[in-house]
């Protein structure tokens, strides 16, 4: 459903960290969602203590998570799905503009809400689960 490549360049660019290396194509989407929250909640702060600035950029940054996972899509892989996901993917990053526009923490909690959901049920299909089954 998603292309390693793309999502270990995305997680790169997004988070000042070291290697990535030890990770699978599995874990590096799940670190997205993660860093996509991590946003989601500093902006949803920000908002609420009227730092527009940090709200601004942690606003984009989410955005710009959300744009990876987005390009990580890989559609060789259950097109139907994919399909699907992009365009949650797009719904969310319109939902984030708007948020930004409006300085709206429930429009923030809604998309969180969102990736919460995408996010557990990414951990559910953990292919090392599977394999301990």
């Amino acid at each position: 459903m998603y292309a390693a490549n793309s999502a270990i360049a995305q997680y790169q660019r997004v988070n000042n960290v070291g290697s990535v290396e030890g990770a699978n194509p599995h874990q590096l989407i799940l670190m997205l969602m993660n860093g996509a929250l991590e946003r989601l909640a500093q902006a949803r702060g920000a908002i609420e203590r009227r730092e527009i600035a940090l709200k601004g950029a942690m606003i984009s940054k989410a955005t710009t998570i959300i744009g990876g996972l987005q390009g990580s899509l890989d559609r060789n892989q259950a097109p139907d799905y994919v399909d699907n996901l992009e365009r949650l993917y797009e719904y969310m990053q319109r939902r984030l503009l708007e948020a930004n526009l409006k300085n709206d923490v429930t429009i923030v909690d809604e998309v969180a809400e969102l990736m919460k959901t995408l996010r557990s049920s990414w951990q559910e299909i953990d292919p090392a689960t599977q394999a301990a089954s």
